[in-house]
């Protein structure tokens, strides 16, 4: 299972507060807007990772992870299935503790690669859905 609860809950509740999701621009109308925004609410910095680097919900956006300036807990990744894997690789490098693949982000290759450098993941499943379950 690529979302068992247990790492569902440890991501949630016990891996840090600072998420950079990969994806996140100022674009409203995205899935990844609004799970940003759920995020914060529950007390989450989110770190908009975008080519664009936008300010997105007050928080200054960087082309890259590599760009990031400061610790990364985990790595939100909205973007294509094919795009997926490079992304977990980046998160491993820059020391990421987690690495959460959103609802159709599917890389099996990726999770397992990611996994086996000892990362928690999670894939093909919303934090925005899942957080509040939490109670």
């Amino acid at each position: 299972m690529h979302g068992d609860p247990a790492t569902i809950r440890k991501i949630l509740t016990e891996t840090g507060d600072t998420w950079a999701v990969v994806g996140l621009s100022s674009n409203e109308r995205r899935a990844a807007y609004g799970v940003a925004d759920v995020l914060k609410r529950y007390g989450k910095r989110v770190i908009p990772v975008h080519p664009k680097a936008e300010t997105v919900h007050g928080e200054k956006g960087y082309a890259s992870l590599a760009d990031i300036p400061f610790e990364v807990d985990v790595v939100d990744v909205f973007v294509n299935s094919d795009l997926a894997g490079p992304v977990a690789d980046e998160a491993v490098a820059i020391g990421a503790k987690a690495v959460w693949f959103q609802l159709g982000v599917i890389d099996e290759v990726a999770y397992e690669r990611t996994r086996d450098a000892g990362l928690d993941m999670v894939m093909d499943r919303c934090p925005a859905i899942e957080i509040p379950r939490l109670g």
